[in-house]
């Protein structure tokens, strides 16, 4: 059974830092691109951070970038979201997905539970 469970959401002062993980199991964590989606209230979901599936290489935002930090244990296969300089417009769900890379492109793209981020004072 797939599963991809986030944790580390919560509330947080603007300025402030949270610690997204997401474990994950049932599938073969080194076929897979591991991404960061968020979706605030009234907005679609949107692409936050993206790391291969070798942990080589990471993207973001152009709205987080020099704020949030993607890391991977493949180890533990998990991948995590530090996020720093929180802002209130980084209020929403944070979703993790997994996607297979194209040399597995056949395989299912999975998706977690999402997990709420709310910066306010």
């Amino acid at each position: 059974q797939v599963q991809l469970v986030e944790s580390g959401g919560g509330l947080v002062q603007p300025g402030g830092s949270l610690r997204l993980s997401c474990a994950t199991s049932g599938f073969t964590f080194s076929r897979y691109v591991m991404n960061w989606y968020r979706q605030a209230p009234g907005k679609e979901r949107e692409l936050v951070a993206v790391m291969s599936n070798a942990g080589r290489s990471t993207n973001y935002d152009a709205s987080v970038k020099g704020r949030f930090t993607m890391s991977r244990d493949s180890a533990k296969n998990t991948v995590y979201l530090q996020m720093n300089s929180l802002k209130p417009e980084d209020t929403a769900v944070y979703y993790c997905n997994a996607r297979a890379t194209p040399a597995w492109g056949t395989l299912p793209t999975y998706w977690g539970q999402g997990t709420q981020v709310t910066v306010s004072s």
